[in-house]
């Protein structure tokens, strides 16, 4: 049996593809506290919508925190509140609407343990992001903190 091409059709369960290229997550660390925790913007609607219009078929979030302390880093995505979804809900619209590809569009839900709150790759700080810089207590199965990281509280 040969080999399915890129450019094949893909079938999923219900999930009907045109062809096989996807958007693979991306942790892109881009919300802004300011406009609330968790929030996507006009950058995730830019990123994710140029996969779309470029011709993708199926694009998957970047990892996007089911509630607040699962949240690697202060600029991640989530999932938890209404206005997330109402942020997300514009972002889908528009790869549904725009996707050269009628390109669908899924999350990768994550949650981060005992790696959350830690600062972002740009930042210039290392390490674990104090209550005082908008940082929270980690949480993970034991208490055991990564090296240079601060102590989860134990689950």
């Amino acid at each position: 049996m040969a080999a399915p091409g890129l450019f094949d059709p893909l079938a999923l369960r219900g999930l009907r593809l045109l062809h096989r290229g996807w958007g693979a997550p991306m942790c892109q660390y881009s919300v802004r506290p300011q406009d609330g925790a968790g929030v996507p913007n006009d950058w995730h609607l830019m990123h994710l919508g140029q996969f779309a219009a470029g011709g993708a078929a199926l694009i998957l979030t970047e990892a996007t925190a089911v509630n607040a302390v699962g949240r690697i880093s202060p600029r991640d995505t989530g999932l938890w509140t209404d206005g997330q979804a109402g942020a997300w809900s514009r972002i889908v619209r528009f790869v549904h609407e725009y996707g050269a590809a009628e390109a669908k569009i899924g999350v990768q839900l994550a949650h981060a343990g005992r790696k959350a709150s830690t600062y972002w790759p740009f930042a210039p700080l290392r390490g674990s992001v104090g209550p005082a810089e908008g940082g929270w207590q980690t949480v993970a199965p034991t208490s055991d903190p990564f090296d240079g990281y601060a102590e989860p509280a134990a689950l």
